[in-house]
């Protein structure tokens, strides 16, 4: 997972990888060089010392008695740092294991070199400090083997500063750290042309997301190469190929279904009103006593379901109107109180509802729509909330909306109900099978307020009971 703290954008990425990639290569590569060089460098410091050494040697140790003295070694000691020309070293002679012999001060010699070479068949070689500057000191034996008839074994110490070769490390070094500089700032181009490459696709594929998600469902991406990216393209496709069916069909579905309920409740509205009429002119006789109990009770019970048969066609056609977006608003500048008083009243519900209205609020409305909305959230708090249920409604304004409120003491909404209350042929309780509402009128409800571009909200209060909200806005509505 990247780090919040690096680039978010997917080539911004590619291109810091890249960069990455490049500068660490450059810096491995001119690391391993730097430590090549520095090797080659001083390696190359200590053959060329040592071969002079063993030259300067072999001019002048068969001159060497047999039996050396003090003044014989001290002598060659000092032929040999007059020898030694632009090197620089100091040398110093032990002959049997005995003390060093030097022209001046003893040259710096680590310890652990004078213990190898006392005991060593073959020239010996170690690196050292002094103080800040870097040394190297050479032992090179002279055996016995090296002349038959000659002196005893000797070795032949030498010692010099290798601050010239440092510089040149130095500068290797330089130069590796100012060469990684332009490899990074060079691998920028490849980098954004790599990215770019790499990225194109993606591109594709995130264009044709979005065009499919505003619903171009018939989008594809042009698939080019065998490559992981193509693999993804091809995938694409065959999900944009599927979704494309599977929404064609499900859309024919649907608007068969719509215009199946549109149809069968237009067919079923005549016979409808044809024994609405009927039953009104029976309930006529039935109230005036002029039926016998039993058949004036069917009566009731055949009257009280053809109008809940009559409410329900009327909720199908109303809901297949909100469906076919045929639904508009007939807008006027009414008085909100007043609006409410009718609802109630037309319902005879005055004396089970309280109200709470700013007197003189006026918004421009739709009041058939608005009728409707107030009618069906006052109407299931009176059905759902039970029969000593107290209802009210309050109406809070400001300058942009208007917001109605109806509120009851009832028992509240089912927690696993309340997410959907507003969608259609929605029933709570065990009375779901038996109930006055047909299920529809609170989803008629929400598409009322959703078509004056207000919203319609249900919870739970916190003491029991149920709040409805609308929301409209008091100028303007808006079609869907």
């Amino acid at each position: 997972m990247i780090p919040p703290s690096l680039p978010r954008g997917l080539r911004a990425q590619l291109v810091l990888v890249f960069l990455l990639v490049s500068v660490l290569s450059a810096l491995i590569a001119a690391t391993i060089t730097f430590r090549q060089g520095r090797t080659a460098i001083v390696e190359r410091a200590q053959a060329d010392a040592l071969q002079d050494l063993r030259a300067h040697l072999a001019s002048r140790t068969p001159d060497l008695p047999a039996d050396p003295t003090e003044a014989d070694l001290r002598m060659l000691a000092l032929q040999l740092d007059r020898a030694t020309g632009l090197r620089g070293w100091r040398t110093a002679l032990s002959h049997r294991g005995g003390p060093l012999i030097a022209t001046g001060a003893q040259p710096p010699l680590p310890a652990q070199l004078r213990t190898q070479a006392a005991t060593a068949a073959t020239a010996l070689a170690q690196r050292f400090h002094r103080g800040q500057e870097p040394w190297l000191a050479i032992a090179l034996p002279v055996t016995a083997a090296a002349r038959p008839h000659g002196p005893p074994p000797l070795v032949v110490y030498a010692s010099f500063s290798l601050a010239s070769q440092q510089q040149d490390v130095d500068t290797l070094a330089a130069a590796a750290r100012a060469g990684a500089l332009p490899v990074a700032l060079v691998s920028i181009v490849p980098a954004l042309l790599a990215a770019r490459r790499l990225l194109r696709p993606v591109r594709r594929l995130r264009t044709a997301a979005e065009r499919m998600a505003g619903g171009s469902l018939d989008t594809r991406v042009r698939v080019t190469g065998n490559d992981e990216l193509a693999d993804l393209g091809r995938t694409f496709n065959t999900m944009a190929a599927t979704l494309q069916s599977d929404a064609a069909a499900l859309r024919d579905m649907e608007a068969r279904a719509r215009r199946f309920a549109a149809d069968v409740s237009h067919e079923l509205r005549t016979p409808l009103a044809a024994m609405s009429a009927v039953t009104d002119v029976l309930d006529a006789d039935a109230a005036s006593g002029r039926l016998a109990p039993l058949t004036a009770e069917a009566l009731q019970l055949v009257s009280d379901e053809t109008r809940k048969l009559s409410r329900l066609v009327e909720d199908l056609i109303e809901v297949s109107r909100f469906d076919a977006g045929v639904a508009v608003l007939n807008l006027d500048e009414v008085d909100v109180g007043e609006l409410i008083d009718k609802t109630l009243a037309l319902r005879h519900w005055r004396d089970r509802v309280r109200t709470e209205v700013p007197p003189g609020l006026r918004a421009r409305l739709d009041p058939r729509r608005v009728d409707v909305i107030l009618a069906n959230l006052v109407g299931n708090a009176l059905r759902h909330g039970g029969p000593a249920v107290s209802v009210l409604v309050q109406v809070r304004a400001d300058a942009d909306q208007i917001v109605v409120t109806v509120s009851d003491d009832g028992p509240g909404i089912p927690a696993d109900l309340l997410p959907h209350v507003f969608d259609r042929f929605t029933k709570g309780d065990a009375a779901r099978t038996r109930t006055d509402g047909s299920g529809l009128g609170l989803a008629i409800a929400t598409e009322n307020a959703r078509l004056h571009g207000g919203t319609l909200t249900a919870a739970n209060a916190p003491r029991g009971g149920t709040v409805l909200a609308l929301t409209l806005p008091r100028s303007h509505g808006t079609r869907l």
